[in-house]
């Protein structure tokens, strides 16, 4: 694997409780991950405003280098991103599954793969293997199961935390490591100009999702039983029936009110 051209796109994060410029979770993941499939030959890129104390931590990882696609504030990074990947020869693009800053929408790694025409695979837990110009790739589900994915080359993968947990980041490559600006065309972000943003709402409760990390705990979570027991299978009923099923356990759960 170490063959391919892989790389990672990292962004800013920032740490929950103070806020303070980090490195993402998820996006360390996504390098941790491009670490194990191709070495120090994996590229990093950036596109955005750069911190350059936050980047640094990236490198920190092992790294040598990063691009970094400025752009001021308030751009739009997805078409800059897009014609990069496109004339930069990508085989597998590992991102985070949604940035800690920004819009935070997650609709990146969707919106990118639509755009080059690429697959994508959602909660990349491992790449098992790649030849013949083919990925067999787990994914992670609710509840602690796998699933095992073919997928073509080239194709988008974002990260979450089912990857394995990134690497502490080391002070020494992290000074040492080069960060290259890239000059590419500012493009403003229509959609954020145009939206109108106000306070975040509570939001609706969701249906339990057991999330399990060691191997006995996504064991003892799939094979448990259900604790409800006021669950129905319905066949043959008219959608009419089934929409007021539906309706009556959301309901019930506490989703709608």
């Amino acid at each position: 694997m170490t063959d391919l051209n892989i790389i990672a796109l990292v962004s800013v994060g920032a740490h929950p409780t103070s806020g303070r410029a980090r490195r993402a979770e998820q996006d360390a993941r996504a390098v941790e991950l491009g670490l194990n499939l191709a070495g120090n030959k994996l590229q990093m890129l950036h596109a955005g405003n750069p911190d350059e104390e936050a980047l640094r931590a990236y490198l920190g990882m092992g790294l040598d280098e990063m691009a970094v696609l400025e752009q001021p504030p308030g751009a739009d990074a997805l078409p800059v991103l897009a014609d990069y990947l496109r004339h930069a020869g990508a085989q597998l693009v590992l991102t985070g599954s949604q940035a800690e800053t920004g819009e935070g929408s997650g609709m990146l790694p969707f919106l990118l793969a639509e755009q080059l025409g690429w697959p994508l695979v959602v909660g990349l837990a491992e790449v098992e293997k790649i030849e013949n110009g083919m990925a067999q790739v787990l994914q992670a589900l609710p509840r602690g199961q796998r699933r095992r994915l073919k997928v073509r080359l080239p194709f988008i993968a974002s990260v979450d935390n089912a990857a394995p947990i990134a690497r502490q980041s080391a002070f020494g490559p992290a000074r040492r490591g080069q960060l290259h600006p890239c000059e590419v065309a500012i493009i403003d972000d229509s959609l954020l100009t145009e939206a109108q943003l106000q306070p975040a709402r509570p939001r609706p409760k969701r249906l339990k999702v057991i999330k399990a990390k060691t191997g006995a705990e996504r064991m003892k979570a799939a094979t448990a039983k259900a604790t409800g027991g006021g669950g129905q299978v319905l066949k043959e009923v008219s959608p009419q029936v089934g929409a007021e099923a539906i309706f009556k356990l959301l309901l019930d759960e506490g989703v709608l009110r």
